[in-house]
């Protein structure tokens, strides 16, 4: 996990974990439309193969690249348990500001006989 989170880190690499999710892509097409370099692209995929979130296949003289849905899987799952844990602690927030309202609008309500009292005897 900790190698998928460092591997993806990286703006770049992230880019071109992004732009391969719309399918397989060769190396110079993946510079292209990142604007980056064949060297700077091929040092990524490297760092992204190396970390299992990318496979490649040679096609004649190219190099293509595709992303190996496991690793994501496994990262989903991992996300996932702390998505779990964060909505329980948002709905008991939600709890608490609504009572926290509720609180207000007593108050607001205890106040204005008060107000109303205090404007009659100023005038």
């Amino acid at each position: 996990m900790l190698e998928t989170l460092a591997a993806l880190a990286e703006p770049n690499r992230l880019r071109i974990v992004e732009l391969l999710r719309a399918g397989p892509q060769p190396v110079g097409e993946i510079g292209e439309r990142l604007r980056l370099r064949q060297p700077q692209v091929s040092k990524h995929l490297q760092t992204l193969k190396k970390a299992g979130l990318v496979q490649m296949e040679p096609v004649a003289q190219q190099r293509v690249y595709e992303l190996r849905p496991a690793p994501f899987r496994a990262l989903h799952a991992w996300l996932e348990r702390y998505r779990e844990l964060w909505d329980a602690r948002f709905d008991e927030l939600e709890g608490v500001i609504e009572e926290l309202k509720l609180r207000d609008q007593v108050k607001e309500r205890s106040n204005q006989p008060k107000e109303k009292k205090n404007a009659r005897r100023n005038k």
